[in-house]
């Protein structure tokens, strides 16, 4: 992160929520909200005219919904927005398809203002974020590389990762679109891989392989270029998804 503040652009249907999210974004000395939409193609609008760091995007709004606003905004290669779907519903087929469309973060609207402005960070460092209590879903899930996507309804939540330098070069990637392993994990890299599919912290990994912190960030990093993920969450959907995990 660097000295500006992080710029952020809030689309939700629902004015109150939006005031609401607002005023707890501007409490923080290094958050900025820069913009507001109503509608998902109007977040798609703003997004580019805009050009924010992080992006809360509901799911059902008027115009277009939020997977499909999330999609056109990843799959923008002039953008480098991560976006972060809050939703009220703690459904199975939005989680997935938001995933699979580029979300770097999942919250639910009932999530209390320190997990908003955790998950706004996090995501403007490069890091993905999802609640705990769905990780062990996702991680079920892709540990069947062919499984089938559903198609969409609602959900939501938040688990934080430890922060990583964000790779630029591949966060606008959808999962779809992405090249696994450009050259071969060593055996340490797929040592720390399984280890991060099993939602193990950077410390945990540490302790885990007797290795120091800064170590581990460097093997993560390697990860996530090798594997052409943007982010943590990514990596694990894709290392499961490939049998990598």
């Amino acid at each position: 992160m660097t000295d500006s503040p992080i710029r952020v652009l809030l689309v939700d249907d629902h004015t109150m929520l939006r005031a609401g999210f607002r005023t707890i974004l501007d409490t923080q000395p290094d958050i900025e909200v820069v913009g507001e939409a109503a509608t998902g193609a109007e977040g798609v609008q703003l997004a580019r005219s805009l050009r924010p760091d992080v992006i809360t995007m509901d799911v059902q709004m008027p115009d277009m919904d939020g997977l499909e606003a999330t999609r056109q905004i990843v799959a923008d290669g002039e953008l480098a927005s991560a976006v972060a779907i809050v939703t009220t519903f703690d459904r199975d087929e939005y989680l997935f398809e938001a995933l699979d469309a580029g979300a770097s973060g999942f919250l639910l609207k009932n999530a209390g203002p320190e997990e908003l402005i955790a998950a706004v960070r996090a995501l403007a460092s490069g890091d993905g974020m999802l609640a705990p209590e769905v990780t062990r879903r996702v991680l079920t899930r892709f540990r069947t590389p062919a499984a089938p996507l559903p198609s969409a309804p609602d959900a939501a939540d938040r688990t934080a990762y430890s922060r990583e330098d964000p790779v630029r070069s591949t966060r606008s990637r959808p999962l779809g679109g992405t090249n696994i392993l450009s050259e071969p994990l060593t055996e340490r890299e797929s040592e720390v891989l399984a280890l991060m599919a099993d939602a193990r912290s950077n410390a945990e990994i540490a302790g885990a392989l007797f290795i120091g912190e800064a170590t581990v960030k460097t093997h993560v990093s390697r990860i996530l270029q090798k594997i052409g993920a943007r982010d943590r969450v990514q990596a694990v959907v894709l290392a499961h998804r490939h049998g990598l995990a």
